[in-house]
């Protein structure tokens, strides 16, 4: 069917009154997760928003139905911050994206996770998400996107080393097997919810990218192949649990998207082996909009696992104007010499709102581009 081969990512544009309550998250940390008892009016707000965007989808005959993810402020840290055990704080710094002019641009400060208690994925808000998704998507199919765990283990113990004899995990193996739990716990409930897909968004495979300029190799860091083998483990540990409980488990990765701006370069083909070929995943979700992906040669490491789905990003959710047609043809049919053509999809690279604030676009415009894909599948797989 033409009509599912363009697909989500997940994310859309929030509206300005909803925005009017993220700015103010954004700026406090003596507030508590998910902050419906800081704002008065804000969980209304979130829950008639969410509608109206569900039922935008389903009159846009989006395939799969996603909450926009207008539940979040950013499409990662609110899942850990949903976690039992997990205090959240304005750190001194956010994290780093290349501007416009290449120079650094920096997102907001309030990512900085505490560590209290021994983590927990039970009673997660998301949870309760999923279920009013499922209930106002009606007999659509429905996902949610959750942040992948091994970048959620590489952020907390490899990057900010929230581990010691001091904290509540004395060791990163502890730390490892503790998220892992969580993890596990969270999909225990989601499926026992009714869930059927989940999506796992990762952004940091291509550090291990020979050509990223911003990549691990660039540190000359010493054992680079096994922490690519213990971060694979960590995500097919979770996977594997996943397809143990009946779900389908995709996952999506790009390069960074914030304010459309992107936070490293680095290609597939270096890479592909490893974190394509063997991640035991069911669909890949994967950002080909530039030349920083390389070369579509990458896929070739999926034609003897005749299961898998890849979902070809090859167009932009950070611009404002339409994409390059025939680029995106050309393209497509470079893949469908790889891949039987039945096993390809269509998206942007990411999300149009990643984190609340957005890409550089408006909710018109957005939606002009949803359109574009659609009517580009629709005559590619017709």
């Amino acid at each position: 069917m033409t009509a599912e081969r363009f697909q989500l990512v997940g994310s859309l544009l929030r509206p300005t009154n909803l925005l009017d309550y993220k700015n103010k998250i954004e700026a406090r940390d003596d507030i508590q997760y998910p902050f419906y008892n800081d704002f008065t009016g804000y969980q209304e707000t979130e829950t008639n928003e969410i509608q109206k965007v569900i039922e935008k989808q389903i009159d846009e005959k989006i395939p799969v139905i996603t909450d926009g993810e207008y539940s979040r402020s950013m499409w990662h840290l609110d899942f850990v911050w949903g976690f039992d055990g997990i205090e959240r704080f304005i750190a001194d710094n956010g994290y780093t994206f290349q501007d416009f002019d290449g120079g650094v641009y920096e997102t907001r400060k309030d990512i900085g996770i505490r560590i209290t208690k021994p983590l927990s994925g039970k009673n997660h808000h998301f949870i309760t998400l999923y279920k009013q998704l499922r209930e106002q998507a009606g007999d659509h199919p429905v996902k949610i996107t959750v942040w992948g765990a091994a970048h959620a283990f590489t952020e907390l113990a490899v990057m900010n080393q929230i581990y010691g004899e001091d904290q509540v995990y004395p060791t990163q193996e502890a730390l490892k097997e503790g998220l892992i739990q969580a993890y596990k716990e969270f999909l225990v409930e989601y499926k026992a919810a009714g869930g059927e897909i989940i999506q796992f968004d990762d952004c940091l495979w291509e550090l291990f990218s020979e050509d990223n300029e911003q990549s691990f190799f660039t540190a000359g860091n010493n054992g680079l192949e096994d922490l690519a083998d213990a971060f694979i483990a960590i995500n097919n540990n979770v996977a594997d649990y996943a397809h143990e409980l009946g779900l389908k488990v995709w996952t999506h990765n790009c390069r960074g998207n914030y304010e459309s701006r992107h936070a490293a370069g680095g290609s597939y083909e270096s890479i592909a082996e490893k974190f394509l070929r063997d991640q035991r995943y069911d669909r890949f979700f994967l950002e080909w909009d530039d030349e920083r992906a390389g070369e579509l040669s990458a896929l070739e490491v999926l034609k003897d696992r005749p299961d898998v789905d890849v979902v070809l990003g090859l167009l932009s959710s950070k611009t404002s104007h339409l994409d390059d047609e025939e680029r995106v043809y050309q393209l497509l049919e470079k893949a469908s010499d790889i891949l039987p053509k039945e096993r390809l999809f269509l998206s942007h690279q990411c999300g149009f709102a990643s984190c609340d604030g957005g890409n550089e676009l408006s909710i018109d415009q957005q939606w002009a581009k949803i359109n574009q894909g659609q009517a580009i599948a629709e005559k590619f797989w017709k």
